[in-house]
């Protein structure tokens, strides 16, 4: 597959967002997907204007159809190695193909790891989540549990409040609170309840109940936890991207355009930005493709300069 400006490794919001914008930019590009979107398990999608509600599923599949439309390509398929030959990245795929090109956007995203809690993978994505944004209007004004996993769970129960005036907070494993944190919990109505979580309960389709070590089954109808956030970066971290600290981990670092400290190599969406929503993955795509297609012109116009000034001395 030769002459392609751009390779797009993923294709979640942000890489088929790019993959548009660098098509309609008169852009060819290849986008090369796994299959692996992280939201696969949710069954709609929250804030992204004409699309609120939708399955996240059947988003991809339309921006899929829509890209292809364009003229961008699509290949599914595992990248497992990528190395530089002058110009260009040759990226080895899965199957022992490879594909070259002289700029890639990365886009592959991240994994949750879950906590390790009896029902949790069960339920995730439906009846046990991670993002009130993206999962508290499914189940406001519910019996909501938040289960502290981490010590971002604090954090965690007051923006879930905002959904609900029944929550329970289950300590777990983080311990006693601070009595400055239990007074703001007594003041927002927030429930607070001590001991070790042993099963998320449910009737096979919905959350029932938090469990815990004593037996004691406390009522609820959802329940949110905190995960830990895995950037699949390997690729980045072939190529030498740098990367930062952060609340949540260590995230490749980008500019405001997605652009990282290795030349023609950019990445958006939750592998740099792991608290990015659908939308805001997409808008992150849109950005790094711009970057990408005045890189292309930068290109041509130092190539077009080149022969026109070949052709002057030839001339003389």
């Amino acid at each position: 597959m030769a002459n392609l400006d751009a390779l797009i490794i993923g294709a979640g919001p942000a890489g088929l967002n790019a993959a548009l914008v660098l098509a309609q930019a008169q852009c060819s590009v290849l986008v090369i997907d796994a299959g692996e979107p992280r939201n696969a398990p949710a069954a709609h999608l929250r804030g992204f204007l004409t699309r609120d509600g939708m399955a996240p599923t059947e988003l991809l599949e339309l921006g899929r159809e829509e890209i292809a439309r364009f003229g961008a390509q699509l290949r599914v398929g595992s990248v497992v190695d990528v190395q530089r030959d002058g110009e260009d990245f040759v990226l080895t795929l899965s199957d022992d193909s490879q594909v070259r090109a002289p700029r890639v956007l990365v886009t592959t995203g991240l994994r949750d790891e879950l906590p390790a809690i009896d029902g949790v993978a069960e339920q995730w994505g439906r009846g046990v989540a991670h993002c009130p944004f993206c999962h508290g209007y499914e189940v406001h004004g519910q019996a909501i549990g938040v289960i502290a996993t981490s010590e971002m769970s604090v954090h965690q129960v007051q923006v879930v409040r905002q959904w609900s005036d029944n929550i329970t907070y289950f300590t777990h494993t983080q311990g006693e609170l601070p009595p400055e944190q239990q007074e703001i919990f007594d003041a927002r109505g927030i429930t607070v309840v001590h001991g070790e979580v042993v099963k998320v309960v449910s009737d096979g389709e919905q959350v029932t109940g938090v469990q815990l070590t004593d037996g004691t089954t406390v009522p609820s109808e959802a329940v949110f936890v905190a995960t830990r956030m895995v950037p699949r970066d390997g690729l980045l971290a072939a190529l030498g991207v740098e990367v930062a600290d952060t609340p949540v981990g260590r995230f490749p670092v980008v500019d405001v355009l997605g652009g990282t400290n290795v030349p023609r190599v950019w990445a958006a969406g939750n592998v740099v930005d792991p608290q990015a929503q659908v939308i805001v993955s997409a808008a992150a795509g849109y950005r790094a493709a711009t970057a990408i297609v005045r890189d292309v012109i930068e290109a041509k116009t130092a190539a077009d300069l080149e022969r026109l000034r070949a052709g002057k001395s030839a001339g003389k």
